[in-house]
Parts: C-alpha cells; structure tokens; sequence
C-alpha cells in the first residue's frame, strides 16, 4: 500500500487558559488544518513551511520541532506534523486568498484545541487535531518530568 506523504505545520497560541490552533475554513470542504502534500524531492519540513506560506500567507514561520506522523489508512495518507512559530502576533481571524486547487479564499481563525471539533471539520482532521492535542499533552508532561 502507497501512501501520500502530507506536511501539516501547526501554529498555536495562548488565550488565558486555553492552547489554540490555526485552522481555516475551507470554502467547499469544511474546517481544517493547513496541510499540503510532500512534492517529489522535498523535505517534509520543507513542505509544512511552504504550505504555511500558501494557505494562509503567515511566510515569516520557523520550525520548533516534528511532532510526529499520523498514518491515515482509509485515504492511505501519512502526515507530517510540525510544530511552528512565528515572532509576532497574528490576528484573531483573517482571509487569505490561495491559487491552490483553482483558487479559494480561506478564513483562518484559532480553534481552541482541547474543544472537540463538531460536524464542520471533516473527519481527518478531527483525527489530526486529536493527535497533535495527545503529542501537546505528553509534550507539557515530559517538561513536567524535566522540572520536578
């Protein structure tokens, strides 16, 4: 079975006590994740930060560390998730027009990431959004670990 390498850069930020993702919602498909598929030749790190770039036009991103790869059977896809940052502070929600896909207009907003996704986000990436809330958990007790 051959399986589609896709890169999903995640950004996060703090609201008082809630962790928050940048998620958009797609014209036609839904509520999702920024993620795009590995070209021929690049690095998936590559891939999180050039997809950043073209969804959502945040270009100024770096890469703090992987998180991991979700292996999605059902559409036989393997994620490459990232975990990025950018050193400013971007806006509670925008519009970002991308030529992907024919062209679309996307409208990015932050989706607190302990909430459960509801019916609009498409089933992937609720499992997607699962996975990078468990490696964030183990993440913050590993940091716990260190400091005690």
């Amino acid at each position: 079975m051959k399986f589609t390498d896709k890169a999903c850069p995640v950004l996060l930020r703090q609201r008082e006590s809630q962790l928050q993702i940048l998620a958009f919602r797609h014209p036609k498909a839904g509520f999702q994740i920024v993620k795009g598929t590995v070209e021929e030749g690049e690095e998936p790190s590559a891939t999180a930060l050039r997809e950043l770039g073209e969804e959502s036009g945040v270009e100024d991103a770096k890469l703090v560390e992987p998180l991991g790869q979700l292996v999605l059977r059902g559409i036989q896809q393997r994620w490459h998730i990232f975990l990025c940052v950018v050193e400013r502070l971007l806006p509670d929600e925008w519009s970002h027009y991308t030529t992907d896909g024919g062209g679309h207009d996307f409208a990015f907003f932050w989706h607190n990431l302990d909430e459960e996704p509801g019916d609009e986000w498409h089933p992937d990436f609720r499992k997607g959004l699962s996975f990078i809330r468990r490696r964030m958990d183990e993440r913050t007790a590993d940091r716990m670990a260190i400091s005690a």
